[in-house]
């Protein structure tokens, strides 16, 4: 399937990826209820169409950010400290509309909510822009 989804199946149209941001200071490791609970979610995602990539990612102890500062670029290993919050997760999905995309994330925290008692964090929408077409 092409990921530069303008003329796609089922007249779906736009690329949104979530992120699953939580508390590095809580238990990072899911419940087995949540991820049985994932695992039927995404199947019946990617049976609709929708769910194009995703997974989970680990906790950070193994992360480096390559960054651009005042005109220098350093390398800065993790874990951070400093970090209110991780991504604990991400997806790669396909949605007629924003607003459908946010409706999944909402079902999305639904699911934390059910299957990981005192769990908290939060799923962040943004839209994919596709790149333009190599020129010939």
């Amino acid at each position: 399937m092409s990921t530069t989804s303008r003329e796609t199946r089922e007249g779906h149209d736009m690329r949104y990826m979530g992120f699953v941001q939580m508390d590095p200071t809580k238990d990072v490791d899911p419940p087995e209820a949540l991820m049985k609970a994932m695992e039927e979610h995404i199947a019946k995602a990617v049976a609709a169409g929708v769910f194009l990539d995703g997974g989970g990612l680990d906790g950070g102890q193994e992360c480096t950010e390559v960054r651009l500062a005042g005109g220098k670029v350093t390398t800065t290993d993790g874990p951070y400290a400093e970090a209110k919050e991780i991504v604990g997760g991400y997806s790669v999905l396909e949605f007629r509309d924003h607003a459908e995309a946010v409706e999944e994330a909402r079902r999305l925290v639904e699911l934390h909510q059910q299957h990981w008692p005192g769990w908290e964090g939060s799923v962040v929408v943004r839209r994919i822009w596709d790149a333009p077409p190599p020129q010939a």
